[in-house]
């Protein structure tokens, strides 16, 4: 994601770099602005900006194949230091030619210049971002620590620029009587009011304070991120292969070969989510999974150095501060200002429309499974006895789905899926045909399959690591803008599997996969892009995650199972006598999945909202979870004391919730499908291509999705979806 373009929805960051004069051809604000091509509004702009050519290696433009790919291979720590300090001090200077160029403010010498600026910089974060994410160790982490206070200052002086938020707000003030057309006057309002509410309208003393704040935030992000990693970084020894009875063949291979990675003994079951769930869904030995159980639900929870419980109460207080300043009540007001669901009130009342069906059915989930268990069920217990429950009502076992699902296949059924909606084709390069960062990373050239042009590079990063943040996400390192030229696009999906023993299959599960085709989603969304304006790549956040959750769906369509998800032995397709088990059970224990995460949604919100601060964040969670009315058998999907979402950024902070309010046009996009007889359907394919992927934030969202839709979405999909009653 490019920092430039951070700032319009919200976030803290806005990199930026601009100088000279604007010409003749706009002539201030009553200029014929929507008699100017592109080009020339590129060409206004590019004008004001200074033509001083970067001296750091990793602030050049890129070179190579595909019009430049990122130079992997000559990323060093001492390198990129010197970019990122010489790329804000460019930055420095460009907005300063922006905010004080003599000519009157218009739309391409004032808000089209903020959009092409701060292009070797945004190189260079790009970059770091990958070191730090998907590489890690001890001189990344002393870098970013260093680096985020250096950064967010850079920011605020961007904000709180008087000379450059006046000319920002004559542009949107004066859309109308320029002759704007809607895109242009969407981004000026939209970069106007982002900046007010960062701080722009404040005075000199509430512009220290703020920045103040917000280094003082940037530091603690930095400091609980990298808590969180060092917890994730460990492991649970098996010394004896008995305490691994249960578990399928291939889960075993995977935990010894991540206790020879590490060089110990026996068998690892690596602290993430990808490692500990298996075990706990089959492992037999009821002390052992209290012990992963245990270690996993209590990453920055142990009273030690990596304890997050501290820096957690600092970054809410602050926060809370922030929102005061900016005149809200509490940061969820803040920060739900640039969302669909617009206030708190109302993401809380979708929350607890699901919240109150999800815990009755977590009630009935609870009495299967007792009546196997024979005792009280604890946390460590649920997913091994809900799949004994499994296995007993829909006769379906979960081993016997994995065989169906190895990881290379899944990655080649995900591209057919791309191919048969949007005409996708991606074809794997060979290894050396660009750098990447890390030896295992692979790279495929993605073309439009009716026109052969080429769209962009997609890159694989599919194995745990050291130091390597925990979870799956996707970046871009490079989006579409035809301001700046349309380059081919460049992004890629992270994930967390553990590797294979060598020359054995990678097994993954059914909600491995759903993950993979989910985050691949993510990059669809970036590949079907067509914006003008490169702030236009980013949608609000409750409705990201939108085109991506909808892509899991596909995987268990029945031409995907056919052609690519083969038993890894008998190569057969999956029978669908199997199909309908697990269409059958598809609502089964759909009362911990989603008690288990909609209490990490409204803890949230909860935590958020409070006009005071909790100081002891431990009894804030209980409290919080006693109010809810939490099933003691279940624990949060993310405590708080690990929630990366919260407490590495603003991104997820008061959103959290954004995954359920997309589910309701997920599930209700998915219906759509399904009702017209063909989950391909090209006709509603290429519409959902064209009316929501491509447009970015071009439009209101809500508007996108009832033109998609006919109407608004539908949460009835939903509570369908889950299984539950339909009220």
């Amino acid at each position: 994601m490019h920092r430039r373009h951070l700032l319009i929805g919200g976030a803290s960051l806005f990199a930026l770099t601009g100088c000279a004069s604007a010409g003749a051809l706009e002539n201030g604000m009553t200029g014929s602005a929507t008699a100017l091509s592109t080009a020339d509004e590129a060409r206004l702009a590019r004008a004001v900006l200074p033509t001083t050519a970067p001296r750091a290696e990793l602030l050049q433009p890129w070179t190579g194949p595909y019009e430049g790919v990122p130079p992997w291979d000559k990323v060093t720590a001492p390198k990129m230091r010197e970019a990122i300090l010489e790329g804000i001090e460019l930055q420095r200077a460009d907005v300063a030619a922006i905010a004080n160029n003599p000519d009157a403010p218009t739309f391409a010498n004032t808000l089209v210049a903020m959009e092409l600026v701060g292009e070797p910089l945004d190189r260079a974060l790009n970059v770091f971002s990958v070191m730090t994410s998907n590489i890690g160790g001890e001189q990344w982490d002393v870098l970013e620590t260093e680096l985020s206070p250096i950064l967010s200052a850079a920011s605020d002086e961007i904000t709180f620029n008087e000379k450059l938020f006046a000319r920002i707000k004559a542009v949107a003030d004066g859309a109308e009587a320029a002759g704007l057309n809607a895109q242009q006057k969407r981004l000026a309002e939209r970069s106007r009011d982002a900046f007010v509410r960062n701080g722009a309208a404040l005075d000199a003393a509430g512009k220290a304070e703020l920045g103040r704040i917000n280094t003082a935030l940037s530091n603690a992000f930095t400091g609980f991120g990298q808590k969180v990693v060092a917890d994730e970084n460990t492991w649970t020894v098996i010394t004896n292969e008995a305490g691994l009875k249960g578990l399928p063949e291939s889960n075993k291979a995977a935990a010894a070969a991540a206790a020879r990675s590490r060089n110990v003994q026996g068998w690892a079951i690596v602290n993430t989510r990808s490692s500990v769930d298996p075990f706990l869904t089959f492992a037999d030995d009821r002390a052992l999974r209290e012990q992963v159980w245990k270690k996993f639900v209590k990453r920055g929870d142990n009273g030690d150095a990596n304890d997050t419980k501290s820096t957690i109460a600092q970054i809410v207080a602050l926060r809370q501060q922030r929102a005061k300043l900016l005149g809200f009540g509490n940061h969820a007001e803040w920060r739900m200002q640039d969302t669909m669901a617009k206030t708190p009130a109302a993401a809380m009342e979708l929350m607890q429309r699901v919240w109150t069906p999800a815990k009755a059915r977590v009630a009935e989930e609870i009495a299967d499974m007792k009546a196997i268990a024979g005792y009280d069920i604890e946390p460590w217990d649920y997913l091994y006895f809900a799949e004994k429950v499994r296995k007993a009502k829909y006769d379906l076992d979960q081993n016997e789905l994995k065989p169906y699902f190895e990881l290379h296949a899944v990655r080649a059924a995900s591209f057919y899926m791309a191919e048969r909606l949007y005409g996708f084709v991606f074809k794997p390069l060979a290894k050396g045909t660009v750098s990447t960062f890390e030896p295992d990373v692979t790279t495929y050239e993605v073309t439009d399959k009716a026109t052969g042009k080429l769209i962009g590079l997609y890159y694989a990063d599919d194995f745990a690591r050291p130091g390597k943040r925990s979870g799956a996400w996707m970046t871009t390192y490079r989006s579409f803008s035809t301001l700046t030229g349309a380059k081919p696009i460049l992004a890629s999906n992270n994930n967390n599997f553990v590797k294979a023993e060598a020359g054995q299959p990678l097994l993954i599960s059914l909600d491995d996969a759903e993950t993979l085709f989910h985050e691949f989603g993510h990059a669809l969304h970036y590949f079907s892009s067509v914006v003008t304006y490169p702030s236009f790549g980013n949608t609000p956040r409750d409705f990201v995650e939108y085109p991506s959750q909808v892509h899991e769906h596909w995987v268990l369509s029945r031409p995907i199972l056919d052609g690519y998800m083969k038993h890894v032995e008998t190569k057969q397709p999956m029978p669908q006598a199997l199909v309908d088990k697990i269409e059958a059970s598809s609502t089964f224990n759909q009362g911990y999945a989603t008690v288990s995460y909609l209490s990490s949604a409204l803890v949230d919100m909860d935590l958020h909202m409070q006009a005071t601060p909790p100081t002891d964040i431990a009894a804030f969670e209980k409290a919080s979870l006693d109010r809810l009315g939490m099933p003691k058998e279940i624990v949060m999907r993310h405590r708080l004391p690990q929630f990366n979402h919260l407490f590495t950024s603003d991104a997820y902070s008061a959103g959290y919730y954004s995954y359920l309010w997309s589910e309701v046009m997920d599930a209700d996009t998915w219906a759509y499908f399904e009702e017209s007889g063909d989950v391909f359907n090209p006709e509603i394919g290429g519409r959902f291509k064209s009316i929501i992927l491509a447009p970015g934030n071009t439009t209101d969202r809500g508007d996108a999705y009832r033109q998609f839709r006919g109407r608004n979405p539908d949460v009835a999909a939903l509570l369908k979806v889950r299984g539950f009653p339909v009220s």
